[in-house]
This record gives C-alpha cells, structure tokens and sequence, in this order.
C-alpha cells in the first residue's frame, strides 16, 4: 500500500474515533488513540511496520509546534499576574510526581521488567528516571472541556487553569536534566559526577542559546509580514521551527527546550505574538492532533502492552500521589477548595508526553527498555485521559464550583 493512502487512512480514521469519543464524553484524543492502535502493524496487517518506524519527521514537527505553544504560554506579564501561589503549587505538586514515580520505580521495577542481564544502573535507574521526567506534565483541555461544559467558575478551576500552564514548561526541563542522567547510566563509558553535570549545563544553555538566536531572527522576519498574511505566517513558523530543531540537533542539546524558549521569545517580544498563536491554534491545531495522536497509537503494541499493565497502573498511582500530595502542600497557604480539589484536574496527561515518549525511542542508547517505556506511557495516557474528565468533573463538583444540569 502506497505512503500518501496510508496518511489518508490515518487521517480518516483519527478525524472518525475522535468524533466517536467525543460522542461518548471522552476527549477527542482518546479516540485518535484508539484509531492508531488498530492501525497497528500487529493488528491491521496492510500498514508495515517500516512505514511506523518512518514517522519521525512528522510526529517531530508535530511535537515542535505542540512545544512552541507550551513557551507561547510563558508571558512574562502573565507569570507575573499567577502569582506565588500558583507557581508554588505548580512546583510541589510536578516535584513530588516526578520524584515519587522515580523512587517508586526504582524499587518495585527489578520485580516485574524482565530484561536480560539488567542492573541497576544500567537499567532499572535510567528507566525509572525517564518515567519520573513524563509525570510532571498535564493535559488541561479535559478539565478545561468540563469547566465550559458546566460553566464552572471560582478560585480552584482558575487555580488548576494556571497550574496546567506552567506544567508542560517545567516537565519539559525536568525531562532534558532526567535524560541526560539516564543517558549517562546507559553510557558503555564509565562517566564521573562532574562530566554529567556540565552535560546538563550545556544542554540546558546550549539549547536557550538557540532558542534564543532563532526567536530573534524569526521575531525580525515576521514585523515584514501584514497581519492578513496568515498563510505565509504558518509557512514561517513551521519552517522556524524545523530550523531550531535541526540546529539544536546537530548541535547535540535539548530540541524541545529549545524550541520552547523559541516559543517564550516571541510570546514576550514579538508584537504579533497573540496573532501567531491564534493562527496555529486556529489552522494547525486539529490536523497536528489528528496525525501526532494516531501515530502515537501505532507505536503502542496492544499484544506486549498487557506484559506490562502492572507498570502502567504503578505509574499511574505513583503519579497520581505526587500531584495529590504536591497540590496539598503547595497550597497550604490557599483555601481549604483550593488545597483539596486543585489535584482532581491535573490527571489528565496527553500531547508533550507522548511526544517526548516517542523522542526517546528513537534514541538508540535506550534501545532495550524503549518498547516497555512506550506502551507503559501510551497505556497511562489512555488512562489518564479517560478517568480525568471524571475526576475533574467531581473535584470542581466538591468544590461548589459546577452545578448539575
């Protein structure tokens, strides 16, 4: 079967489950993941497997322009009108996921990952570490599809609102600094504390740097351009994009922080940033979603993933405690609703961490524990996505900010 019919398929069949779960009062992306499942090559035997394992570039730009909204949320004007408050809470309760999923995992998954001649340091550390960097991030558009649907308003939805903004931004950078770590222990190479520390500091500054640089040029180009000039804006955007990817990768430092920090120079010095963000989140949105989550569901073998639905449901609990615990204690200086309920809409997980999943997998030194890595995520993704909506709904509930129709 030729490429172009099987991105037709993909594309049919994504717009299609996405119809089907939204019918059912699931998100849309539960059911573009469905779709790519049973687009799978285990289970539909017309896809081969050499065109999954091909989908790189576009899952890539797919995940840069998700990445580039994430840093278009990091206005500095708006960090400053959040407040303390929630940037506290959106540091405890990311902390104590991401650290609560390592520990965990480091304890309990020697018991049920069956690798051979596996260690610790060589698997069981780096594995649990690249899990705990994919717990801090949240999904909001569950919530915020609740919040619209029962016309919820008060301090907690707000406060999960401005939480969820934040969460993705500081996800990502504990993903570059956890990748890093684990790279090190998969190393052949025997590598000292000191090496592994300027790793990090490179990569973090090395990939500001480029961020940076690309931003500028980008901000400098698009002032030339009418504000009717919607098409040639996505054209430049998509091109800037792939730009500060394939710089930040031939350069060996963080792609996605990179590109992120792209994303917060033109959100705070571009004066046609709200026009950019708009036109993506306008045009672009859909189809990216549509494509980036059906694919990610051809990665996922349903057949291995009940190998491991013991790790997914450790993950998720694990997870789940450290956005509980973290929203509690970060907001202990809050409202009683604010300190209870703030944790019941940050469950939902979706876009940046199958991304940065499907990054991972294609990095050869993670070879033998990407595809546990992967089904693991893609299998708490489904979880998460269709418990959240629920959970949201009672939390908002509880805090006597919806009422039933």
């Amino acid at each position: 079967m030729s490429g172009i019919l099987l991105v037709a398929i993909i594309i049919l069949a994504g717009f299609i489950f996405g119809e089907l779960a939204n019918k059912t009062g699931l998100p849309k992306v539960t059911g573009y993941i469905v779709a790519g499942i049973l687009l799978s090559p285990e289970i539909a035997p017309f896809v081969p497997e050499s065109f999954v394992k091909h989908t790189d570039i576009v899952t890539n730009i797919a995940l840069s322009i998700i990445t580039f909204s994430v840093g278009g949320t990091l206005g500095i004007s708006k960090v400053k009108n959040m407040g303390k408050q929630i940037l506290r809470i959106t540091f405890y309760e990311s902390s104590l996921a991401f650290t609560l999923v390592i520990i965990g995992f480091i304890i309990i998954s020697p018991f049920f990952l069956n690798i051979g001649q596996a260690s610790y340091m060589s698997v069981y550390v780096p594995f649990s570490l690249m899990l705990g960097s994919l717990a801090a991030p949240t999904d909001p558009t569950a919530t915020l599809a609740v919040a619209h649907e029962y016309k919820a308003r008060g301090k907690v939805i707000s406060t999960i609102m401005g939480v969820a903004a934040f969460d993705d931004a500081l996800g990502i950078m504990l993903y570059s600094i956890a990748i890093a770590f684990a790279g090190a222990f998969v190393s052949s190479e025997h590598i000292g504390f000191v090496p592994i520390a300027l790793n990090i500091v490179q990569q973090i500054f090395g990939a500001v740097a480029v961020g940076a640089f690309v931003g500028f040029i980008f901000n400098r180009v698009v002032r030339f351009l009418s504000d009717g000039a919607e098409g040639l804006i996505i054209v430049l955007v998509v091109g800037f994009l792939a730009l500060c990817f394939g710089i930040s990768h031939l350069l060996e430092v963080d792609e996605l922080l990179a590109i992120m920090f792209m994303g917060f120079i033109v959100v705070n010095f571009n004066k046609k940033s709200e026009l950019i963000f708009k036109i993506l989140e306008r045009y672009t949105e859909q189809l990216i979603f549509v494509l980036f989550f059906t694919i990610s569901g051809m990665h996922l073998d349903i057949f291995v993933l009940g190998d491991y639905w013991i790790l997914v449901l450790f993950f998720v609990l694990f997870r789940a405690s450290g956005k509980f615990l973290g929203s509690f204690w970060g907001g202990r200086k809050s409202t009683k609703e604010v300190k209870r309920y703030t944790a019941g809409g940050l469950i939902p997980q979706g876009g940046i961490v199958i991304g940065l999943a499907l990054m991972i997998k294609q990095n050869p030194d993670f070879g033998v524990i990407a595809d546990p890595f992967i089904n693991i995520i893609l299998g708490a993704t489904v979880i998460h996505e269709i418990i959240g909506p629920a959970l949201s709904k009672f939390a908002l509930r509880r805090a006597g900010e919806i009422k039933e129709k």
